[in-house]
């Protein structure tokens, strides 16, 4: 009798990263926990498709970022697919490549409970829910109505964005507690988001 290994269960958590945060591990950590999961990987996308386009570094220092914020936690890794494609990083390609690659791998798409309601603004956003299980982090003052089909996880609110980091290192203030020390080092080494207007 051929019993088939059990499908490995894997979060993914897309975004800029433009620079990571501590909210974005926190996310990561508590979702992989709570569900359960294999890994989360963090997907830095190299060029969002939003309609409104956002300035962005280049993204080796995004992806180094990213990298030197999990090196120390077995459970947080980092998937290359959307900076490796380049282009417009559609989520529906992403899981598509990745589905095709990892035939025995179930994938969960981490969003913010701010992003449901845009979900069918997605591209293939109809094809894409029977690709991928989404989980979404609920916030207070968002609806958890959707119809989608969404895995609602409790997490603690902390609110920090990578916007507001930019903002603090181009007016000279602090950043430690706010990114990892390796990370915040690493901005300081390369003089990252100084002249950002």
């Amino acid at each position: 009798m051929d019993l088939k290994e059990p499908l490995k269960q894997v979060g993914l958590l897309g975004g800029n990263f433009n620079p990571i945060h501590l909210a974005h591990l926190m996310i990561g950590e508590q979702i992989g926990q709570k569900l359960g999961f294999d890994r989360v990987e963090l997907l830095p996308s190299y060029l969002p498709p939003h309609i409104d386009e956002k300035k962005t570094i280049d993204s080796q220092h995004r992806l180094k970022m990213v990298e030197l914020a999990v090196e120390d936690n077995p459970h947080l890794t980092v998937n290359m697919v959307e900076l490796a494609r380049k282009g417009k990083s559609y989520t529906y390609d992403t899981i598509k490549q990745l589905t095709a690659e990892h035939p025995d791998t179930e994938y969960y798409f981490i969003i913010g409970g701010d992003q449901v309601e845009y979900l069918n603004t997605w591209h293939k956003i109809d094809e894409l829910v029977h690709m991928v299980h989404f989980v979404g982090v609920k916030r207070p003052g968002y609806e958890i109505d959707s119809p989608y089909p969404i895995i609602w996880v409790d997490v603690p609110q902390i609110q920090l964005s990578s916007s507001y980091i930019r903002q603090q290192v181009r007016q000279g203030c602090s950043i430690r507690y706010l990114v990892p020390e390796k990370v915040r080092e690493y901005i300081e080494e390369e003089g990252l988001y100084l002249d950002e207007l």
